[in-house]
C-alpha cells in the first residue's frame, strides 16, 4: 500500500502529536535537534521542545512531511532549506555543507530527520517519503537535495536511523559528496 503523504501544515497537528506521542520521539526531542543550538537544547523539555516546533509548523512554510495509512500518521520526514535547521550546517557535523555558501541558499534543501511509528517500521515507509521528498523539494525549486544517513545499522530500531538509511537515498538516485565521519556519507541529489 502506498501511503498517503503531505506537508505538515497547521491542521495536520494532531497527527503530528499522535505520531509523536507523549513524549515527543526520540526521548522528548519533537523534531528540534537540528533547529535549536547546543545551549537551547541544554534548556530545554519536552513541552518547550513541542511549542518550539508547533509555533514552527503554524509559522510555516511546512518543515517537512507527514505519511498517514489508513487515516492515521505513520511517518515523518523534516525536509527544507538547509538554513531551517542551521544546526545541521555547522562545520564539525558530518551534514556541513561543501560549499559554505550552501547553509543559505534557499535552494539547496536537507532531509535531515525520520520518525516511523513502530507499526509502520520495516514497510519501505522512508523510501516513499524520499521519494515524496524529492517532489516537494522540486516542487519548491530547489536545486539539490541533500542527506546524512548511516551505512549500516545493527536493526531497524536504531535510535541512529533518524537519520535516515544510505541505501534508501541511494535508491534515489543520491550520489556520495563526503564522508567526514565514518559510515555518515553527505549525499545529494542534483533537482
Amino acid at each position: 500500500m502506498v501511503p498517503d503523504i503531505r506537508p505538515l501544515t497547521p491542521d495536520l497537528w494532531p497527527a503530528f502529536e499522535d505520531l509523536f506521542g507523549k513524549q515527543g520521539a526520540c526521548y522528548g526531542c519533537w523534531c528540534t535537534y537540528f533547529r535549536l543550538p547546543p545551549a537551547a537544547r541544554r534548556d530545554s523539555s519536552h513541552a518547550s521542545n513541542k511549542d518550539f516546533i508547533r509555533t514552527r509548523i503554524e509559522a510555516g512554510p511546512p518543515p517537512g512531511l507527514l505519511a498517514f495509512e489508513d487515516g492515521i500518521g505513520c511517518g515523518w520526514m523534516q525536509i527544507g532549506p538547509r538554513a531551517d535547521v542551521p544546526q545541521w550546517n555547522n562545520k564539525g557535523r558530518g551534514s556541513a555543507p561543501v560549499d559554505p555558501a550552501d547553509a543559505t541558499d534557499p535552494a539547496v534543501w536537507a532531509i535531515s530527520c525520520f520518525f516511523i511509528r513502530n507499526s509502520a517500521r520495516s514497510k519501505g515507509l522512508t523510501h516513499h517519503l524520499v521519494a515524496a521528498g524529492v517532489g516537494f523539494a522540486r516542487q519548491n525549486n530547489a536545486r539539490f537535495l541533500e542527506a546524512c544517513p548511516m551505512d549500516q545499522s545493527k536493526d531497524s530500531r536504531s535510535l541512529g536511523l533518524f537519520v535516515g538509511s544510505t541505501r534508501v537515498f541511494e535508491k534515489a538516485g543520491f550520489e556520495r559528496l563526503a564522508e567526514r565521519k565514518a559510515g555518515r556519507p553527505l549525499m545529494r541529489l542534483v533537482l
